[in-house]
């Protein structure tokens, strides 16, 4: 079964997307905060990231750009969400995400993203 780690700092946003990706067949972990994100990501060795980029005091895209950096962690595919950030500044960073999606998300953009980047890797 395929792991997906999804972190966001809204409760509401995780357990819409634990809900939707278990029954979707992924085995998934959460996480409300990036603080731990490199802790999780060795114990559980996700397939795949959902990083939201408004994390409280953290930016997920400079999380993303740190999970591209790390050797044992670039091949990781990340999707970054986010309401309010545009897609192209996004694309444009260093370490770029597998991935954008814009909330609020539609269920079969973000399955089909995650489908074809776990195919992918």
């Amino acid at each position: 079964m395929r792991r997906i780690l999804a972190v966001d700092d809204d409760k509401d946003i995780l357990e819409i997307l634990q809900f939707i990706l278990e029954d979707s067949g992924y085995e998934v972990e959460t996480l409300a905060d990036g603080h731990f994100l490199f802790d999780r990501i060795k114990k559980n060795h996700p397939d795949l990231i959902i990083l939201d980029i408004m994390l409280g005091n953290m930016d997920g895209r400079e999380l993303c750009r740190n999970v591209k950096a790390k050797k044992e962690t670039h091949n990781i595919p990340v999707i970054l969400l986010s309401a309010s950030h545009a897609v192209t500044d996004t694309r444009k960073q260093n370490g770029n995400p597998d991935d954008f999606i814009a909330k609020p998300f539609d269920i079969n953009v973000l399955l089909s993203s995650i489908e074809k980047h776990l195919t992918a890797a």
